[in-house]
């Protein structure tokens, strides 16, 4: 009898990181002047609160949350979030959520961080934890200037999204939901639709509302920070 292949998926808040990085990403732009700093932080907060509530409207989120590098450019953006990596998020990537994902990796799964954080700002993470497969908020580039514009790229990997960009995932390399045995890691009830489809769903420093779920159907509960 062949075992099934394994498949873990992670999301990155608050699940591998002890951070939101969208939301230090725009502490740390305004901290440059790249935003009016009692506007950015008024808008960035209620946005968070929307997130934490399940109404967040993800178009206008992506929209105000990658305004300032469609502003400021390739060049001055990249070494932004270079610099952002080096001052916030290596200090934020903790021993044990490393080992988590190279505990899966030496165990022979196929490891994908699942996250809707858009692409600039998490690729680099994501090859900080050594994860090569990522699934982020794909964001549209202009063609005159080969630069992002601000719009959504594709189905938002957010909600009900992460379980179709999964999907497209498995799909191009011809695989499916019913040959894998999948883990999925997160800390948020906004990943319920994902930690359902999963084998073994792993609420991850869980918010009380998704302890309460996992609590209820007998989910593992991993404190990892």
């Amino acid at each position: 009898m062949t075992l099934p292949q394994k498949l873990t998926l992670f999301d990155l808040d608050y699940t591998l990181l002890p951070i939101d990085s969208d939301y230090e990403w725009g502490v740390f732009t305004t901290q440059l002047g790249w935003n009016d700093a009692a506007d950015f932080t008024r808008r960035n907060d209620a946005f968070y609160a929307q997130y934490k509530a399940g109404t967040l409207n993800i178009q206008e989120y992506v929209r105000f949350a990658t305004a300032a590098i469609c502003r400021q450019g390739a060049i001055r953006s990249e070494a932004a979030h270079a610099e952002f990596m080096r001052a916030i998020v290596q200090k934020a990537i903790q021993p044990q959520a490393l080992e988590l994902v190279r505990g899966h990796q030496r165990a022979g799964d196929l490891v994908l961080i699942v996250t809707a954080t858009n692409e600039f700002v998490t690729r680099p993470i994501a090859q900080a934890f050594g994860v090569p497969d990522l699934i982020a908020i794909n964001l549209v580039r202009d063609p005159a200037t080969s630069w992002f514009n601000g719009q959504i790229d594709g189905t938002p990997s957010f909600r009900e999204g992460k379980v179709a960009r999964v999907q497209q995932w498995l799909a191009q390399r011809g695989l499916h939901w019913d040959t894998l045995e999948t883990t999925f890691y997160s800390d948020s009830p906004n990943d319920l639709p994902l930690l359902e489809q999963a084998t073994h769903p792993v609420a991850t420093n869980p918010d009380d509302a998704l302890r309460a779920v996992a609590t209820r159907r007998g989910w593992r509960i991993l404190e990892l920070f």
